[in-house]
């Protein structure tokens, strides 16, 4: 049933429940991105799965999140079952055969894989915002901390980074305010609450360095296959606007970095975002314009974004139109707006004669689904009501044993997993304020000034561009933690602005989504 350049589905069947015939996913049409829906248990982590297995034997990478602890078999050999055997049998998979995948695990937290981290200057000011939950006042005041430690010299790497620039927001109040705009010790106590509550979370885990390298998402084994990287999701989920946000930041990166490739024949990436009504939820304007954008424009970047949810209306109408490829599981209706999300369900597909979506969605067995992916020039099929096939690996988790093995087998750096802990805006400021106070005991009045950037850092040189505001110059390079660095502040920034004249220096400009881009 497999064909180049293709993934196999499942096999579809006609009114009479006899094979109608192999459904595919074009690997050309793959970063057309997607939907996943279902109620829970008919199946959407199975597909997930035979997706992820499907892109990684074409050579192209995957990321997805681990939400519920069953995707990490993805990693182990599949142990036959007759209900597995039975239903290659039913498609017509007569090549079915058990195997692993080449998978790299992630962790936030460091226990079940590699770390992740994120600058703060990386994380921006809109998605910490959305982080914190923090009101359109409490937003103002994080942008404009972000501009003074742009503008001051101050790297943003971790909390306590972000912490002591707000206590020297909040004791300088008056002069900050009348340069940038009010700046309530209010607000500012607000968010440092807020911070807190992100602390007990567990945000100081990923906030640091060394931060996260794109390219380490980006690998294929000596034998052509993409690596599947996991992340483990569980304890995350606990916080679910945390785990929304920075899988939005990870997108992002995707976005900022990559570039372009137009249509590729398979994508370079392909992202799965499960529990994607998260990234949704009580999200403001403002931000869903910007996921519209990035989803958008990511496509000619060569990457393919997955939404996996219950239900289409999950997904604002202007992102769900551009998910070419749909695959929908059972949904149950006992209610009449269950009624009508089953209607808007069907009616996101291109009708097929021979049966009434709204009716099947409402009986499809477990490992059955609707599905529709992109054709010829790259029009919707027909809906099929199709049996999923099974998956090579192992279905439920990998045991510890098997966790343990795959990680000693690991291509990541070991160095990945050691904090590095550099000069940044805490020590700053906390220099700065002893030598205040050394200075007052020395008796020599205390007066109030401006920060300035330590000797051979940035902040002088200082010049604007149209559109840009007020932005920095000059800067050497040195190198960190294996990744190339500009200067101590861009040693924060993964993401600055190429250069627009070796006379003017550099210039750092805000990508899509507020964080620091190249």
């Amino acid at each position: 049933m497999q064909q180049d350049g293709k993934i196999f589905i499942g096999t579809s069947r006609k009114p009479d429940d006899s094979i109608n015939k192999g459904e595919y996913l074009e690997l050309k049409y793959g970063n057309r991105h997607g939907l996943v829906t279902g109620a829970t248990g008919t199946g959407k982590t199975v597909t997930l799965q035979i997706l992820a297995e499907g892109f990684s034997n074409a050579g192209v990478p995957v990321f997805c999140a681990d939400v519920k602890g069953d995707l990490s078999g993805i990693g182990g050999k599949g142990e036959p079952k007759d209900f597995l055997e039975k239903r290659a049998k039913e498609i017509g998979l007569d090549d079915f055969a058990y195997n692993k995948f080449p998978v790299i695990f992630w962790d936030l937290f460091g226990e079940r894989g590699h770390r992740m981290r994120a600058t703060v200057t990386e994380m921006g000011p809109l998605l910490l915002a959305r982080m914190m939950d923090a009101s359109d006042a409490q937003e103002g005041v994080i942008n404009i901390a972000f501009k003074l430690a742009d503008e001051q010299g101050l790297p943003l790497l971790d909390l306590k980074d972000f912490q002591a620039l707000l206590t020297y927001m909040s004791q300088n109040a008056k002069e900050i305010s009348a340069k940038y705009g009010l700046v309530s010790p209010t607000s500012v106590g607000a968010i440092q609450r807020q911070l807190l509550i992100l602390e007990q979370q567990g945000a100081t885990s990923f906030f640091g360095e060394p931060a996260l390298k794109i390219s380490d998402l980006m690998r294929t084994t000596y034998d052509g296959r993409g690596y599947i990287s996991v992340l483990a999701a569980q304890k995350l989920m606990l916080s679910p606007k945390l785990y929304a946000t920075f899988l939005l930041w990870l997108l992002s990166e995707l976005f900022e970095e990559l570039p372009e490739v137009g249509d590729p024949v398979k994508p370079k990436l392909v992202f799965f975002f499960d529990e994607a009504h998260l990234l949704f939820k009580d999200a403001p304007k403002v931000l869903l314009e910007r996921i519209e954008q990035v989803v958008r424009l990511i496509r000619s970047k060569g990457v393919g974004v997955y939404f996996v949810t219950q239900n289409p209306a999950d997904v604002p109408d202007t992102v769900l139109a551009q998910l070419g490829n749909r695959i929908q599981h059972a949904l149950r209706a006992y209610s009449p707006n269950e009624v009508k999300a089953v209607k808007i369900a069907a009616d996101t597909f291109r009708p097929n004669p021979d049966f009434n979506a709204a009716e099947v969605i409402s009986n499809l067995g477990t490992g059955e689904a609707l599905v529709s992916t992109l054709e010829a020039k790259g029009t919707p099929s027909v809906v099929q009501r199709t049996l999923i096939r099974p998956p090579s690996s192992l279905l439920g988790p990998l045991s510890d044993d098997g966790l343990a093995e795959v990680l000693s087998q690991s291509p990541i750096d070991e160095t990945n997993d050691t904090d590095l802990d550099r000069v940044s805006a805490y020590e700053i400021l906390a220099g700065k304020a002893q030598a205040a106070e050394d200075k007052q005991q020395q008796g020599h009045p205390p007066h109030q000034e401006d920060i300035q950037p330590p000797d051979g850092q940035p902040g002088s040189n200082r010049w604007t561009l149209p559109d840009l505001g007020s932005v920095l110059g000059g800067g050497g390079t040195t190198k960190s933690g294996g990744r190339q660095r500009e200067t101590v502040v861009e040693a924060a920034m993964k993401s600055a602005a190429r250069s627009v004249a070796s006379s003017l220096g550099r210039a750092l400009v805000r990508g899509i989504l507020g964080s620091l881009k190249k």
